[in-house]
């Protein structure tokens, strides 16, 4: 059928059946990306199909990985620099288009990773079957990139699914486990790994007819009247959770979606365009950026053997024993140590919440489970390859604490410390062995935040660097490398937009409308329901390490709320009465104004201090500190980081704000050494 047609991205074969199979295997990667010469190839394949008419047409991956990740993003980026988005939306949706016209049936058989385009081109076919792994996952996740799906997710998903199904996939980027996909009719029927080609033939042979109630709920919910009353909900769902403003593209989707008709010819129309437009917003620039940040995080210590297998924890506490339980998960062997096992059983209960949330059932639980040990003589230190302290924010504490562990050591075991601020070169002073010390700094809590500091110190090994790194990958964190300087990156940068919170907090601005304003200019969370959930106590301390060093005060009140037993979301009191995990905010009276600079004087400081982390050479470059910053912090995605807020804001805006700040309000706010830095007016690489 394809004599004399050779093709770089795919394999084609045909069985007596005349079924035809296509394995797309995309060269010099090792994942399937859909660039635009997968794409054009493909082009070329449907077009012979067309004329051949085969039986039937099955397309799977040749690639371990899975299916295929989506769309090239490089190439995205070169598209827009182009102005050739719409161009290229179009090529891909005419190709699709021509797949799903095919005379034939046609099948994707799908494993492992099947996201954006993967799953569009798997929409295309008319019958999908699916690997039972938890390693399946397809979904549209382009949102998180700042735009939707453009080559025919908008179209296709809800009509195949129903828009109560589709529209929360695509609006929040979550993808479907294999179960769910079949629950739902995304796939038409699941299989084991290595009956995925046989039961795809299968279904080219005789295709499955989904049941009634499925088709019905596709029908009924698109359309014309449906959409026009269920539109103006969903958007006011999105409304609660994200800004428009911040993030145009949920409410962008959610519009094609309502004016998309019966044709798909003007559904197509309506989604390419508006993902032409937003392609050019400063959002999906930025969020894009985020997305290549974080794959560069994921990639560190690829090269590196990290040589553990069992990891020792040292303190049971919060901290301390979810670091225990998320290594035990991700496959290490670990024991938990504390003074006596009260202090560690509250630990192991919270590890079995989490695995049998992660893993879905109690009998799957029990693997991890079986892993984390609890040992309060501390025998596990002599067998450990890596031994991570966790113990309470002092100094002479930890040192004592190193000077029993290391007599211990037999090799090159590692010494880590998860203190939050502590410079290293003081913690490290009586070690015999500094070269295998660090920091490896975790944040609260350890089950959603995705950063880890590796921290850095005078007398470290570069190879103790690249195995700690190694070993974030693999528990599934992304590690940026700090210097060992008091704060570290992540708390220099916060500590200032908490203390500058509570201060103003303590002059009488309502602490809601503080949040509020910190969520206006797109924090997660806002600054005052932070601090308790993070902890006073925690604020307190690091507060008190860093406030010499920072020029920065405890605001007045902190310690008489911890000596009243308000720390926060921990005891139920802090700044909010807390119930049921959520703070209650007092209402504000109506007539309340805050001040215009309230928003500048919780963020500027942030910014200032990231210019001074810059100049401070606290990480190797400015695009490492926007990542870390957004990880560790959450800082607003879609500015793209403290340092690119400051490229696209200006450097000159921004310094004149801190000095009018400084002028009304203190010399805390006095630009820091770093804003006459060259690399502050450029754009950056990523």
């Amino acid at each position: 059928m394809f004599e004399g047609l050779r093709f770089r991205h795919w394999q084609t074969g045909c069985d007596d059946d005349g079924i035809v199979t296509l394995a797309l295997d995309r060269a010099d990667s090792s994942a399937n990306a859909l660039s635009r010469a997968v794409i054009e190839e493909l082009d070329e394949i449907v077009e012979r199909l067309a004329i051949e008419a085969p039986r039937g047409v099955v397309i799977h991956s040749a690639k371990a990985t899975g299916f295929a990740v989506g769309a090239d993003v490089h190439e995205f980026i070169e598209f827009a620099r182009q102005d050739s988005v719409r161009d290229n939306i179009r090529n891909g949706q005419k190709v699709f288009q021509k797949l799903a016209s095919l005379p034939c049936t046609t099948v994707a058989a799908i494993h492992g990773a099947c996201m954006g385009g993967g799953t569009e081109l798997a929409l295309a076919c008319d019958q999908r079957v699916a690997v039972n792994d938890p390693k399946t996952r397809i979904g549209l996740p382009e949102v998180m990139l700042g735009i939707h799906p453009g080559w025919g997710g908008t179209a296709r998903l809800p009509r195949l699914i129903g828009a109560p199904q589709a529209l929360p996939a695509m609006l929040t980027g979550r993808p479907f486990s294999a179960g769910r996909a079949r629950a739902v009719g995304l796939v038409d029927k699941l299989c084991e790994a290595d009956a995925l080609l046989e039961t795809a033939r299968k279904l080219a042979h005789r295709p499955r007819k989904r049941p009634f109630k499925q088709r019905f709920v596709a029908w009924a919910t698109n359309l014309w009247p449906t959409r026009q009353v269920l539109a103006p909900m969903v958007r006011k769902q999105t409304a609660a959770k994200v800004r428009k403003e911040h993030y145009p593209a949920p409410f962008a989707l959610i519009e094609v979606w309502r004016r998309g008709g019966s044709d798909i010819r003007q559904r197509l129309i309506l989604e390419a365009n508006s993902v032409t437009r937003l392609a050019a917003t400063p959002t999906a620039r930025n969020l894009i950026r985020v997305f290549f940040l974080q794959e560069r995080l994921k990639k560190l210590g690829a090269d590196t053997e990290h040589g553990i297998d069992r990891v020792h924890v040292i303190g049971a506490g919060v901290m301390g024993g979810d670091i225990a339980a998320w290594s035990a998960l991700k496959g290490f062997q670990v024991t938990l140590q504390d003074r006596e096992m009260k202090y560690i059983q509250p630990a192991l209960d919270r590890a079995r919440t989490l695995y049998e949330k992660k893993l879905k059932s109690a009998e799957k639980a029990a693997e991890p489970m079986a892993r984390l040990k609890a040992d309060v003589e501390g025998k596990g230190v002599a067998d450990a390859d890596l031994v991570i302290e966790a113990i309470y924010e002092n100094a002479e504490a930890k040192q004592k604490l190193y000077a029993g562990i290391e007599p211990q050591f037999q090799a090159d075991e590692l010494l880590a410390s998860n203190t939050s601020s502590i410079p290293l070169d003081e913690l490290r002073a009586n070690l015999k062995h500094p070269e295998r010390f660090l920091g490896l700094h975790f944040f609260n809590p350890v089950a959603k935040m995705p950063l880890v500091e590796v921290v850095r110190h005078d007398r470290m090994d570069a190879q103790t660097e690249k195995r700690a790194l190694a070993f974030c990958k693999a528990i599934g964190k992304l590690p940026v490398a700090v210097a060992g300087t008091p704060g570290f990156l992540v708390n220099r940068i916060l500590m200032p937009y908490l203390l500058e919170s509570i201060r103003m907090l303590g002059e009488g601005v309502p602490g809601a409308v503080l949040d509020k304003a910190a969520r206006k200019f797109g924090m997660p969370m806002g600054p005052i329901e932070l601090a308790d959930t993070v902890g006073l106590d925690v604020c307190v301390s690091v507060g008190k390490e860093l406030a010499p060093f920072l020029g920065l005060q405890i605001p007045p009140g902190m310690e008489d709320r911890l000596e009243d037993g308000k720390r926060g979301k921990k005891d139920g009191r802090g700044f909010y009465v807390w119930e049921d995990g959520k703070p209650k905010k007092p209402d504000v009276d109506a007539d309340y104004k805050a001040a215009d600079d309230i928003t500048d004087r919780m963020i500027l400081p942030m910014v200032n201090e990231a210019v001074a982390c810059l100049h401070d050479g606290v990480v190797d470059e400015a695009d490492l500190l926007d990542a870390g910053v957004i990880f560790g912090t959450g800082f607003a995605p879609f500015r793209g980081g403290p340092i690119q807020y400051v490229r696209e804001t200006g450097v000159d805006e921004l310094r004149e704000r801190l000095q009018t700040l400084a002028r009304s309000h203190g010399d805390r706010f006095r630009p820091r050494e770093g804003w006459d830095l060259p690399l502050l007016r450029e754009q950056s690489t990523v």
